[in-house]
């Protein structure tokens, strides 16, 4: 038996699921870019991301963004998912393009505005409940620019209300995972700015609110494998939100910017249980697509993660923990290193070809013609997108 196929049952349960709006138009904090094709509705998005897991075999569900996926009917939109092969995921909600929400949404100083952000947090379990979501994913954009601007303190207090009144609301099955991000759009302070802030807010709420970790939202030179184990250490890792970033935004196509990081941090999901099909963390692309054609940077995306778990999967685990016993400094980092070095790219060509899929996804997906044909069909009508 090589290496590679000791590992290939465990690549087989991988899951990762696509963001809808990253089939929307996006762009810089200038520029919205268009592009041909792009999807009209919530059905065009479904439509395209199944596409890509139609070519890997990796992304059998699809997270939807409210308000912006919308529908009256959330029944026939998961029958309409099923019939292209994908499944409704993860909700996230969306308190941070409406006026009102200018100076925050459950951290801001008005009661009113505090109650509205509520709502349609238990608007969007209410929409869980229809599609059979398990998560209810929070990204806040509540900050300051200026110091004596706002009330710090009073702010976590009023966050902590805030997710309380949502927290008694998830179902049996249900859970809340919140996001964190260390600047933008505000400059000063975030009022969720890092994975501890996160987990204190979690931590006191119960056992179904966890941290969503998003690959891009750390200070240049975060050890982020370390907060990984972390979160696994102490339970409260719920999600991770993949990408990239290079200077300090985060829509990059993971692994982009550094695919030893990218196996760094799958390393020690592997090592702390957070991997497989009894895991209870969730595996999410979030990044958008500006330059890039959308479906095959989703594509790429997904690609890339599989191929550092597999090398994560490949580090010879009894030699590791012989060398860190016997403090072979250079020795545990070599078997960590030949791990990452390790050429995968062939084996899972063919690991593909043996379940029916493209050895080479990315070739087969621009050879079908689809983005041809959907610029073709999709003339007229309002694209989707930030409309920022």
């Amino acid at each position: 038996m090589t290496a590679f196929s000791s590992i290939a049952d465990q690549l087989a349960t991988q899951a990762i699921e696509l963001p809808s709006w990253a089939f929307g138009n996006s762009g810089t904090r200038f520029k919205v870019f268009g592009t041909p094709g792009t999807p009209r509705t919530v059905q065009e998005k479904l439509t395209d991301a199944a596409q890509v897991h139609a070519y890997t075999g990796l992304a059998p569900s699809v997270a939807l963004h409210i308000p912006w996926d919308k529908v009256d009917d959330y029944t026939a939109l998961g029958a309409f998912a099923a019939e292209l092969g994908v499944s409704l995921g993860t909700i996230n909600s969306n308190t941070f393009q409406e006026d009102v929400y200018k100076f925050g949404s459950l951290t801001h100083v008005d009661p009113a505005v505090r109650r509205r952000a509520i709502d349609h947090h238990l608007e969007c379990i209410d929409i869980m409940d229809a599609t059979g979501s398990r998560d209810l994913k929070i990204w806040l954009a509540d900050g300051s620019n200026y110091p004596g601007q706002v009330d710090l303190r009073a702010r976590q207090d009023r966050l902590a209300e805030g997710l309380s009144e949502i927290y008694a609301r998830l179902g049996e099955d249900q859970r809340l995972v919140l996001e964190y991000k260390f600047f933008e759009p505000a400059f000063y302070h975030m009022d969720v700015p890092d994975w501890g802030t996160s987990y204190a807010q979690v931590a006191a709420l119960g056992p179904k609110a966890l941290v969503c970790l998003d690959t891009g939202h750390h200070a240049p030179g975060t050890n982020i494998e370390f907060i990984v184990m972390q979160l696994l250490r102490l339970g409260k890792l719920g999600s991770f939100d993949f990408n990239s970033r290079f200077y300090a935004d985060d829509d990059l196509i993971v692994g982009a910017a550094d695919p030893f990081q990218l196996f760094r941090i799958l390393f020690e999901v592997v090592r702390g249980g957070g991997y497989g099909p009894g895991s209870p963390v969730a595996f999410m692309l979030d990044q958008c697509h500006n330059v890039e054609e959308k479906i095959p940077g989703q594509i790429r995306s997904v690609l890339n993660v599989q191929e550092m778990t597999a090398k994560a999967l490949l580090v010879d685990r009894d030699a590791l923990a012989a060398a860190e016993a016997a403090g072979d400094v250079l020795g545990a980092n070599g078997v960590f290193m030949d791990a990452f070095y390790t050429d995968v790219r062939a084996d899972l060509a063919a690991w593909r070809e043996s379940r029916g899929l493209p050895a080479d996804p990315m070739a087969a997906f621009a050879a079908s013609g689809y983005l041809g044909r959907i610029a073709a069909d999709r003339a007229g009508g309002t694209q989707s997108g930030w409309g920022a």
